[in-house]
């Protein structure tokens, strides 16, 4: 009966580590990045070790007596039980060669309390009948999650800390530059690459335009271009089913009009291209929903979740940002502002780039120069403050009968939180719902040539 209401721990373990670290001082270095003060069981043996963790933060030596210093400068000595409880801690061990070992059987240990206290919360809450059981869900789910991502340390970090990390990762890209596709998410398009450096992982990024103007096509080529890379990609749409997402795909793929495709008017030639170009799409890593409308916000994040801990997960694209909901339908604007919040608490969360997309105001229409600014954002609320890119499609001919760049897409990036903003150019095919790299031929003419190698 004791096993089922003493939480799990081990005195022996906790104590063999915090002796190791009197009698080694350089112990700490191997389990600092493992334990923090609340993974032990014992009260004292928590007061000692966060002592342990001060000196190490400034540099001190780590002994019996500096450690008896900082605790008894903390008031807290004599609850410990003073000298004779210090010196009991360094005689319960003889050498500290098996330190990581008991630290990680102390962090087990304290991975299963964390267990326990969760899913004592989750039955508390799974009592009150007053709260939406959509809601439940999220906080079980967040509660889980948040014992999964326990090893990783969420204290305040010494900026030497960092500093070191940043100097080992810039060192091994300056001797490696394709290492950099570790860090970055590329788009696939070069010009796009150069101006944003690639998609950052934890970035929320936005992906305005009026209606038709390419959005959706865009960012699903985006998608297919990060599963080319064997990466996962999770997309969530409200506007579109699985099929015709998946339609468009296939139409991309083999570069064909997606239109024929539709209305199963391919030529024999067209038709033969579609066995490669779907055992290619096959072997991507793309993972569709297109769940109805309703707390889309916590569907999302369920999911993602869960895609993330099952298989990984290298870019979420969300079609579209206004169709979202979080169930506040009382104030749709600070509904939007929670949402764009959230996405960007997500990205953070699970250390990936979110694409959303984004309707514009129809108050582009009134004004001469068609232009988008960042103040045409729908029901913008904090969407501008919270995105890290803010990307806007503008295509002159979808104005301009006679437009002299017909098919040319201008992307203006009008927010760049770590970067340059500007304009990158990509022409549109929007039969095959594809865009393509534009190279200039002539640096003085409007004359274009692409590639269609994306």
């Amino acid at each position: 009966m004791s096993n089922l209401t003493t939480p799990p721990h081990s005195i022996d373990a906790e104590r063999w580590v915090l002796g190791s670290l009197l009698i080694d001082k350089d112990g700490i270095i191997h389990v600092a990045n493992l334990l923090s003060g609340n993974d032990f069981y014992d009260p004292a043996h928590s007061i000692v070790y966060e002592a342990i963790l001060d000196l190490y933060s400034r540099n001190r030596p780590i002994d019996s007596i500096t450690v008896r210093e900082v605790i008894d400068d903390q008031k807290k000595l004599e609850s410990i039980g003073g000298n004779p409880f210090l010196a009991g801690l360094m005689e319960s061990v003889f050498t500290s060669a098996n330190i990581f070992q008991y630290a990680q059987i102390v962090k087990n240990k304290s991975i299963l309390r964390k267990l326990i206290r969760a899913g004592n919360e989750i039955i508390m809450n799974w009592y009150d009948e007053a709260t939406d059981t959509t809601e439940l869900l999220e906080k079980a789910e967040k509660s889980l999650f948040g014992v999964t991502q326990t090893f990783i340390q969420n204290k305040l970090v010494p900026i030497r800390d960092i500093l070191n990390a940043r100097y080992e990762e810039f060192a091994s890209i300056h001797a490696d530059p394709e290492l950099v596709d570790r860090h970055t998410i590329s788009t696939g398009y070069p010009s796009f690459d150069a101006k944003l450096g690639g998609f950052k992982r934890g970035d929320l990024i936005i992906l305005a335009a009026r209606p038709s103007m390419g959005k959706t096509a865009m960012a699903l080529n985006f998608a297919q271009n990060v599963a080319k890379k064997w990466r996962n990609v999770a997309m969530f749409s409200l506007e579109m089913s699985k099929e015709q997402i998946t339609d468009r795909l296939i139409a991309a793929a083999m570069a064909v009009d997606s239109w024929k495709l539709q209305k199963w008017k391919l030529s024999e030639d067209e038709f033969s291209k579609m066995g490669d170009a779907l055992e290619s799409l096959s072997r991507s890593r793309i993972y569709l929903d297109d769940s109805p409308a309703g707390e889309w916000l916590m569907s999302i994040k369920s999911k993602a979740r869960r895609l993330k801990m099952e298989s990984g997960l290298d870019l979420i694209v969300i079609d579209y940002l206004q169709l979202m909901s979080n169930g506040n339908s009382m104030n749709r604007v600070q509904e939007v502002s929670d949402i764009s919040r959230g996405l960007k608490s997500l990205a953070r969360e699970l250390d990936v780039p979110i694409v959303a997309l984004s309707q514009l105001s129809r108050a582009v229409e009134a004004r001469p120069d068609k232009r988008p600014v960042m103040s045409d954002l729908r029901e913008s609320g904090s969407i501008e403050q919270d995105a890290d890119i803010i990307a806007m499609i503008y295509r002159d001919d979808y104005y301009n009968e006679f437009s002299e760049t017909p098919g040319v897409t201008n992307v203006m990036i009008r927010k760049n939180r770590n970067g340059p903003t500007g304009q990158v150019d990509l022409k549109f095919e929007k039969s095959q719902q594809k865009f393509y790299e534009i190279e200039k031929a002539h640096s003085g003419d409007r004359e274009y040539e692409w590639d269609p190698g994306y």
